[in-house]
Parts: structure tokens; C-alpha cells; sequence
């Protein structure tokens, strides 16, 4: 791929450029295009469910131990691109005719899987769901403030699956009507969609096809060495906190007595890998922040800011400092975002117009008008298989009315009316979400979803107040991730040329799959691991602080510890400041200034995963700049 010849390959233009008339030009694609129904296939599907099963266990594993998930998108066309690719040439070898593998095939597979995944994190199976059972209750305390008993309901596969079929689908035909408005009119970016619709683009031409080969191969020689590196670690991890390759001084014994150690793990290596720089470097510095310097300083004060005879997973003590000084830095960060996205949606709003009727410099006329050719057709292809308004409008309005009466069934402390409180308010934040997104591919779902935990759980009170407002949190979080992850896989479709129609029959696939899928393999680790435990390897941070939360919504700060409400105080106007200096610096200097979410995370956690995660940021590192010299070389010849 170091020639210009395959560069070119790649990015070929949708329509030939030897065209002159604009109606002949379109009259063609249409004629090239599939119908929508053949672009939803069985084998499509079948591969569909396949990948989503993966990913749904790739997610969790993520979910269940960091809370870190990586995009994985652009994995999900390249693995479905991959296995349709083989199912029909194995077919075509032995004799059978087979249809032809288009983009809008893969675009609907890649479209299902996301669809199906994302409901693992949505679902909040590492988060509020987790939140409401008997470990995290015992865990927080049972003598602590506002954590009653009654608040408990342990995960079951029952009402799981029940819950995320009655929440899963109202994200869909919440903002389905407005698809050309975000897509067309506003020409909203959605980088992810866009990067994931370029590269669905050039699997589909002979360079890219190629190229997809090596990935794939690259990924199954990668696959085959972490697999039997995993097993080889197993055979030889100790027990418990014992040595082995899990818990191996590899700094010393006293980073180790304070989290520091390289734990040889591939999934976060894999991670940073797949991480920006600045996410796995800001890891890297909250937990040296945190367990280099913070945690040792409050350390020395036991006796003094709290009894010096707690347990290690007392609120009381130590490890109430670190969840509520984690949840500062989330809330800092989400609250500054929130604002950021609102103020930029409502200026692009206003400017929109303006912007549209401003008319671009033309530098190559012929280049120019073959672009407008190719958005021509873009925007007919995408306006041509319509899903109507009225179709949005009552499928939203029919699956609220189920929902408005069943959620209270599953969760009593959630009265029907605060349930349809959440359906009136869900697609104004639906739309700030997506818009927000399209902008600057930052979704901030978990924040409307602690924004819906702290208000429900403040309006229901301590009578209940806790379930309630997970569930809300729930509810709201689910909506708007939806809404906003449909808007994306539209953008990806628009550039694909695949049917809105075809999209949308795609998602509800996915999300069907995705609303059994995702509780059959949470229930895989909750069977087999002892998920929950903050000494075990699946310590499901989010699940202690989305409980916290909730117990802060109706508690307030009263139960925090000596000095630890002025701390969060300091870590919460810290995001603010960290997250401003960003905006406000140049973009050479912004790229250096780290991300408070990501901060947040090994405060809770521990400092081991983010070991992992730099190792992986620095062979990604050195990869790119052994790549940039070979690419300068080839160049330079």
C-alpha cells in the first residue's frame, strides 16, 4: 500500500467520472444500486449475530473491569467484510452461484452489529444495573446512609432481558424523522460514521480488498498469539493475591503494595492500542495522581480524618475518599461537556443557514461538479426509501405506552407517571445528544443518564429512591445512546449509498439481537467470575459509584468522610479548569492537556490497567513512527 497507484484504488469516486449529464449520472446509480431488501440478506444476519456475540463479550469483559470501550465499529465492518468475503468464495469454489457482496451489505452488517454491542454498554450491565444488586449493597455498607435492603434486585435473565426489550427500541423512532435534516441539511460530520463509511468504501475495490486481506490475517496472527498467552499466564497465575503473572512485583514491592505492576495482560495492552495517546496517557497520570500521591497522603491521616480500624472496602474509611473523588472528576467532566455541546449545538443551530447558502471557492471546476454529482445522488439515494413521519411518530408513541406500563411492574419505586416524565423530555436530549455527536463524536449518554439517576432519585426520596433512579438512569441512558448511535450508522449509510430503509430494518435486527444477546453473555461472567469483588479481577467499578450516586441524590453530603466533601469540591472545579484550558489552548498544546474522565477511572480501580495501557500506547508509538519513516522512504524513491 506504499504506491500512489493503490492509494487511488481505495478512494475511487461512486459514479464514473466520464459522465457529463447530472440526470444520466444519477439514472446510472440508481441502476447500480440494490434494492433495500436485498441489501438485508441471510448470510448477513447470520454473520450479524456471530459478531455481536463477540463483541457483546469484548464489551463486557471492558465493561466489567476498567470501563473503558473502545470503539469498535470500524472492527465490525472489517470482521463482516472478512466472513461474507469467505463464505462466498468457499460457495463460488464448490460450484454454487452466489449474489455479489456490495458495500450496502456490509454497511446494514456493520449497522446490526453496533446496533447489538452497544446495548452491552447502554444496557448498563457494568453500571446502574450492576448497581442494584446484593454485592454492591453489602459492599457500600449495611449500616451506611440511605442504603436500605428493600433497594436491592440481584440480576436475572428474566426481567434483564424483559427491561431492555421495553427501553431498547424508543431511541430509534425518537429521532428516525429527522434523519435528513442531522445527515443532509446540517451536514453534520459524525466522525466515526464517516471514517467507518470510508473504509466500508475501500474494502470494495480491488486495493482495499487486498488490504482487508492483510488486516484480517494480522488479526488472526495477533488473536492465535494472545489466546495462547492467556492460557500460558493461566497455567502459571498464582492464587488469589498470591505471584504469578497477574501479580508480579515488575516495579518493586512498594509501587506493588500501591497498584504499580505490569500484570501482563493483552486485552489492555490491546486497549491502548486501540486508545488515542491522550486517553491512555491521562490514565497513566490519574493513577499516579491518585495512588502515587493522593491515596498515601490520606493514608497517613487514618485515626485522625477516619477510624484507622475500617476494612479496605469501608465508606467510612479510605475507599469512600476514592469513590466519591472519582465521581467529582466524572461529574466535572460531563457537566462541562454537557454545556459545551448545548452552547456549539445551539450556535451551529443559528449559523446553519447561513452556512448553507454561503457559496464555496472553486478551485477544479470538473472536480467540483463531479463531488456535487456524487452528493446528488448521495442525498436522492438516502431521501428515496423514506420511513414516515407518521410511522416514527406512533411507533414511539406505542412502545412509550408499553413501556409507561411495564417498567413499574419490573421496578415498583418507579411510579408510571415519572416513567412517562422520562419519554416527554427523552427526545429533546435525544437530539442535543446526536446533534452533539455529529459535531464532535463525543456521545455524552452516561452523563443524561446521571443527570436522570440524581433527579428521579431526589424526586422519589429515600422510600425507594435508590432503585428508582437507576432505573431512570437506565430509561434515559438508553434513549439517547441509541439515538445517537442510529444517526451515526445513517451517516455511514449516506456515504455508502445504502437505503435509510435498509438502516432502519438493520438496527431494530440489531437491537432485537442485541436485547437477548447482551443479558445471555452478561450472565456468562456473572455465573463463572465473582463479579463485583474489589479484590477479584472483574471489580465493576461504575457499579459502586452509579450506587453512590443515587444514595448522594437523596442523602446529600452528610455521610461523606472528614474532609472529603472540599476535596471533591477541588476535583470537580479541577475538570472544569483542565477541560477549559483544552478548549481555550492552541490545538498543538490542547493534544498535551489531559482528559479528566479518563483521570477518574484507576482512582477507583487501581494503577495496573493503566500500566497496560501505556505499554500499549507506547508500541503504538514507536509502530507510528517506524511507519512514518518507512512511508517517507518510499516517498523519497
Amino acid at each position: 500500500m506504499g504506491t500512489e497507484e493503490s492509494a487511488l484504488d481505495i478512494t475511487e469516486t461512486l459514479l464514473p467520472p466520464s459522465r457529463t449529464e447530472a440526470g444520466q449520472d444519477i439514472a446510472d446509480g440508481y441502476e447500480m444500486l440494490p434494492h433495500w431488501k436485498e441489501q438485508i440478506t441471510l448470510r448477513g444476519l447470520v454473520v450479524s449475530a456471530l459478531l455481536g456475540c463477540l463483541f457483546c463479550i469484548i464489551t463486557h469483559k471492558l465493561n466489567l473491569t476498567v470501563g473503558v470501550i473502545p470503539s469498535l465499529n470500524v472492527a465490525a465492518g472489517l470482521l463482516g467484510f472478512f466472513f461474507v468475503r469467505s463464505w462466498t468464495g468457499i460457495l463460488e469454489n464448490i460450484g454454487f452461484r452466489v449474489a455479489p457482496f456490495t458495500r450496502q451489505e456490509n454497511t446494514v452488517i456493520q449497522t446490526c452489529v453496533v446496533a447489538c454491542y452497544g446495548l452491552a454498554f447502554s444496557g448498563g450491565f457494568g453500571s446502574y444495573m450492576l448497581s442494584m444488586n446484593q454485592r454492591t449493597y453489602e459492599l457500600i455498607g449495611k449500616d451506611y446512609p440511605g442504603n436500605r435492603p428493600e433497594d436491592v434486585k440481584n440480576p436475572s435473565l428474566g426481567w434483564m432481558i424483559g427491561f431492555m426489550f421495553v427501553v431498547s427500541f424508543l431511541g430509534l423512532f425518537s429521532l428516525v424523522a429527522l434523519r435528513k435534516v442531522m445527515v443532509i441539511d446540517y451536514k453534520l460530520t459524525y466522525p466515526s460514521g464517516t471514517a467507518t463509511a470510508l473504509l466500508i468504501n475501500s474494502f470494495h475495490t480491488n486495493a482495499g480488498a487486498e488490504l482487508a486481506g492483510k488486516q484480517v490475517r494480522c488479526l488472526g496472527k495477533y488473536l492465535s498469539l494472545s489466546f495462547f498467552w492467556s492460557c500460558f499466564k493461566w497455567f502459571f497465575s498464582g492464587v488469589g493475591d498470591s505471584c504469578g503473572f497477574d501479580n508480579f512485583p515488575t516495579l518493586g514491592l512498594t509501587a506493588f503494595n500501591n497498584t504499580f505492576y505490569f500484570d501482563f495482560s493483552t486485552t489492555y495492552i490491546g486497549c491502548g492500542l486501540i486508545c488515542p495517546h491522550i486517553v491512555n496517557c491521562s490514565v497513566l497520570l490519574g493513577a499516579i495522581l491518585s495512588w502515587g500521591f493522593l491515596w498515601p497522603f490520606i493514608s497517613k491521616r487514618a485515626g485522625d480524618w477516619y477510624p484507622d480500624n475500617l476494612e479496605s472496602n469501608d465508606f467510612k474509611g479510605l475507599y469512600g475518599y476514592k469513590v466519591f473523588i472519582a465521581i467529582s472528576l466524572i461529574l466535572g467532566d460531563g457537566l462541562y461537556n454537557l454545556v459545551k455541546i448545548i452552547y456549539i449545538t445551539i450556535k451551529e443551530m443559528l449559523n446553519a443557514r447561513s452556512q448553507r447558502n454561503a457559496l464555496p471557492h472553486v478551485a477544479n471546476q470538473e472536480a467540483e461538479n463531479h463531488k456535487l454529482l456524487e452528493e446528488k445522488l448521495r442525498n436522492a439515494t438516502f431521501v428515496k426509501d423514506s420511513i414516515p413521519s407518521w410511522f416514527a411518530a406512533s411507533g414511539y408513541i406505542a412502545l412509550a405506552a408499553i413501556s409507561t406500563g411495564t417498567i413499574p411492574i419490573i421496578f415498583p419505586q418507579l411510579r408510571w407517571y415519572l416513567v412517562l416524565a422520562c419519554y416527554l423530555v427523552a427526545p429533546a436530549l435525544a437530539f442535543c445528544n446526536s446533534y452533539g455527536t455529529g459535531l464532535t463524536d463525543w456521545s455524552l449518554s452516561s452523563t443524561y443518564g446521571k443527570i436522570g439517576l440524581f433527579t428521579f432519585s431526589a424526586l422519589v426520596g429515600s422510600n425507594g429512591g435508590v432503585l428508582a433512579g437507576l432505573a431512570a438512569c437506565g430509561v434515559m441512558m438508553s434513549i439517547v445512546s441509541t439515538a445517537a448511535d442510529l444517526m451515526q450508522d445513517f451517516k455511514t449509510g449516506y456515504l455508502t449509498l445504502s437505503s435509510p430503509r435498509s438502516m432502519f430494518v438493520s438496527q431494530i435486527i440489531g437491537t432485537v439481537l442485541g436485547c437477548i444477546i447482551a443479558p445471555l453473555t452478561f450472565w456468562l461472567y456473572w455465573c463463572a467470575f465473582d463479579i463485583g469483588s474489589p479484590d477479584g479481577m472483574y471489580k465493576a467499578p461504575y457499579a459502586v459509584i452509579y450506587r453512590e450516586m443515587a444514595i448522594l441524590g437523596i442523602e446529600g453530603f452528610s455521610a461523606l468522610p472528614k474532609h472529603c466533601l472540599e476535596i471533591c469540591c477541588l476535583f470537580f472545579v479541577m475538570a472544569i479548569v483542565i477541560n477549559f484550558l483544552r478548549d481555550i489552548t492552541p490545538a498543538h498544546i490542547s493534544a498535551y492537556i489531559p482528559i479528566p474522565m479518563a483521570m477518574a477511572v484507576p482512582f477507583y480501580i487501581g494503577a495496573y490497567f493503566a500500566i497496560d495501557m501505556f505499554v500499549g500506547t507506547v508500541i503504538l508509538f514507536v509502530w507510528e513512527r517506524m511507519n512514518k519513516e518507512r512511508l517517507m522512504t518510499l516517498l523519497v524513491q
